[in-house]
């Protein structure tokens, strides 16, 4: 029989167990909560929750708000929890990582590019990513899908898929033409031409870069890409979740001379069109037809020009390959995305460097995290001075003019390095004859990498 003080111990017990672990608990969620609520208005106000390339699709019904995914995503903030729901709080630092996807235990998640009807920037794709114009493929970023994961994915599949394709409807061609054109040597267009090889597919994969990689070729030394586990057959896998920029162009030159691949350095392409069944691919070098083809263009294209007075001066450049290579110099980045942030974190770290970073909105809102916190960091200790709301009005010999709000300010200068993102090859493929969005069919839905 219970005493008349025990009840009251157990109660008392009770009570301190809810205050100790119950209370604090909820009063974490409860902020967290809060926090998450506000930075999503703040992106529906900012207009950074929309879509941008890959995005991580929630379907409400299915969500069971546990947070799984908002943990699992490497990029900080892309996701959090209103009302007991995901949602999308920054879609621009959405890379493609489809961690979230893996790890929602119901899921609720997709990540992919969504219905593009309404994309002026996206080419109108079916799910074995072959364009408008039956037999011409696009693989990699300029399809909208990030990472070197992707579109070393999207190259082989395309190519199993051109393979099987072409084994069951054989058609005639005429002599010297080949089963397969590939444009660009990036991750992409080496992976599409490793599996063509493999499928003993008659190829030639074409580059406008005396060496090959893409992209990356303009990235700055020793910047770590992720890539994530992904095979690459008949060489073998990418074992790890990032490589630097050398090694894997190491990595990637090791396979054309390993499985000698078919690559003409050197030889851009101005015209695609289907002629007689199959493809003419008219290029700085000669002509070359072929039964399919791919674009592995990427979406840089030419550098996006900032159209103020001066920036034809040699002082104004579009690309950071070597940060070492500046010291002791006053230094202007103009740009607000991942590109911008790295230069200005490697010029910063010169001796004697003297870094400006101008970017027109009022904070930056599309960048990894990692670049994130260490140009915060840099901030903070005064090595890389923001300018936020601000764009360059005239760039002279020896100092730089800024629109910051409503005043003009003065820098002197020596060196602009100009991040405002790059004009993609849209003229090209609509001269072929590829359609985008703007109420076309829409294409598949999912298309994540494997």
């Amino acid at each position: 029989m219970l005493s008349p003080s025990e009840p009251l111990l157990l109660w008392s017990a009770s009570l301190l167990l809810v205050a100790l672990i119950v209370l604090p608990y909820l009063g974490r969620f409860r902020r967290r909560v809060r926090r998450d609520r506000e930075r999503k208005e703040e992106a529906v106000a900012l207009g950074i929750d929309r879509p941008a390339a890959q995005y991580p699709y929630i379907d409400p019904l299915h969500c069971i708000g546990c947070g799984a995914c908002v943990r699992a995503c490497p990029e900080g903030d892309v996701l959090g929890i209103v009302g007991g729901t995901a949602v999308v709080v920054n879609g621009l630092r959405c890379v493609g990582h489809a961690r979230c996807e893996e790890a929602c235990p119901v899921g609720a998640i997709t990540v992919g590019l969504g219905d593009l009807r309404s994309r002026e920037d996206v080419p109108l794709l079916d799910e074995s990513h072959q364009t408008t114009v039956p037999g011409l493929y696009i693989v990699g970023e300029l399809g909208g899908l990030s990472l070197v994961r992707n579109a070393v994915f999207q190259g082989r599949k395309v190519v199993e898929h051109i393979a099987g394709t072409l084994r069951a409807e054989p058609a005639a061609a005429g002599e010297g033409t080949l089963d397969l054109a590939i444009v660009g040597a990036g991750p992409a267009g080496l992976s599409a031409g490793l599996t063509a090889g493999a499928a003993g597919l008659s190829y030639v994969t074409l580059e406008r870069e005396e060496s090959l990689g893409g992209s990356l070729l303009h990235y700055p030394r020793r910047k770590m890409v992720l890539t994530q586990p992904v095979e690459l057959p008949p060489w073998g896998a990418l074992t790890r979740e990032e490589y630097a920029k050398e090694t894997l162009l190491e990595l990637f030159e090791g396979m054309v001379h390993e499985h000698v691949l078919h690559v003409h350095f050197g030889e851009a392409v101005g015209d695609v069109q289907r002629e007689d069944g199959t493809f003419v691919v008219r290029s700085t070098r000669g002509t070359w037809r072929a039964r399919a083809v791919i674009l592995a263009l990427g979406r840089r294209g030419t550098p996006r020009k900032l159209g103020v007075p001066g920036e034809e001066l040699p002082k104004v450049m579009y690309r950071l390959v070597d940060a070492e290579g500046y010291r002791d110099q006053k230094i202007l980045v103009v740009g607000g995305g991942d590109s911008a942030a790295e230069a200005a974190i490697g010029l910063s770290r010169q001796p004697g460097n003297e870094v400006t970073l101008s970017y027109r909105r009022e904070k930056l809102v599309r960048l990894k995290k990692k670049n994130q916190d260490a140009l915060d960091c840099l901030m903070a200790e005064g090595r890389v001075r923001p300018l936020f709301s601000s764009q360059p009005v005239e760039i002279e010999p020896d100092r730089v003019r800024l629109r910051v709000g409503g005043d003009t300010v003065e820098l002197e200068n020596d060196y602009v390095f100009v991040f405002a993102g790059g004009v993609p090859p849209f003229d090209l493929l609509k001269k072929i004859g590829v359609r985008f969005g703007s109420g076309e069919p829409p294409a598949k839905e999912r298309r994540t990498a494997g």
